[in-house]
């Protein structure tokens, strides 16, 4: 069983506890039920913003502990500012260390658009993740059947919550044309090897549809990644562990930005 497979079954097991204990009548009492999400399609596409959706990741499987005690306040507004076009917080707790608190930190300091980053199987996640403050959530090709993507994409969009399709390869990405997504994100890491390669996100860009925004997910290192990738109409960039990495994953991505910014007024 590879590490993919092992995510998915026990967020069955937990998706089920977290039913019994959060019923999805009290998620309907959220303030957030009452709000309009932030389109992240939209800031993504925004020209005075970098591209880049910059992650909160306290752990990983693949790098094990990244940054255990990240202020998710002070990273989420200094990722903001640093001119980040969205925000995407892992929420999984087991695999990755997050949780569903710090979505909600992060919104409420953050009039941005939000991902929540989780391995959603259930439509009891999807009214989880409204309830939290989220604005788009992830739907992985690889752990769900084409019919159960576009069943949840529907149940998402019902909210008029944006959906953020990941695929590793052609057949996910053909198979998962019909779902409906929003955006198209292709993870150049290898869910069940963990190899990591930008090669993916070139290779696929032809084959996505031009009403997707697409965007380019794990391994991006440089700012000469991103303008490369761009070539190949590539618009968002969601990076995690190269800021996180650092003490002050804020500090790491302005410096970033400004370099992408530079980079850009010079291309």
């Amino acid at each position: 069983m590879n590490i993919l497979d092992q995510i998915i079954e026990h967020k069955k097991t937990e998706v089920e506890q977290r039913k019994s204990l959060y019923p999805v009548k009290l998620l309907e009492q959220s303030i957030y039920f009452a709000t309009q999400p932030v389109s992240m399609k939209k800031y993504i596409q925004r020209e005075d913003l970098s591209g880049i959706i910059a992650e909160i990741k306290r752990k990983s499987p693949s790098k094990g502990v990244i940054n255990p005690h990240v202020s998710v306040e002070r990273t989420s507004i200094g990722y903001m500012q640093a001119g980040a076009s969205a925000l995407s917080v892992l929420t999984d707790t087991n695999f990755f260390g997050g949780s569903n608190d710090d979505l909600t930190t992060a919104r409420k300091f953050n009039f941005c658009p939000i991902l929540r980053k989780d391995f959603t199987i259930d439509e009891y996640q999807i009214v989880e993740a409204k309830s939290i403050g989220a604005d788009a959530i992830l739907l992985i090709a690889a752990a769900l059947e084409p019919k159960r993507l576009k069943a949840l994409a529907d149940f998402a969009h019902s909210f008029k919550l944006e959906v953020l399709l990941e695929v590793h390869n052609l057949e996910e990405l053909q198979a998962s044309l019909d779902a409906g997504a929003d955006l198209m994100g292709v993870n150049n890491r290898n869910l069940k090897t963990f190899e990591l390669s930008v090669e993916i996100s070139k290779q696929l860009a032809q084959h996505i549809p031009d009403s997707m925004v697409k965007v380019s997910e794990s391994g991006i290192e440089s700012v000469e990644t991103i303008m490369e990738l761009k070539k190949y109409g590539y618009e968002g960039f969601l990076m995690g562990q190269n800021f996180m990495q650092h003490s002050r994953p804020e500090v790491a991505c302005k410096e970033f930005i400004d370099e992408l910014n530079k980079a850009s007024r010079q291309a």
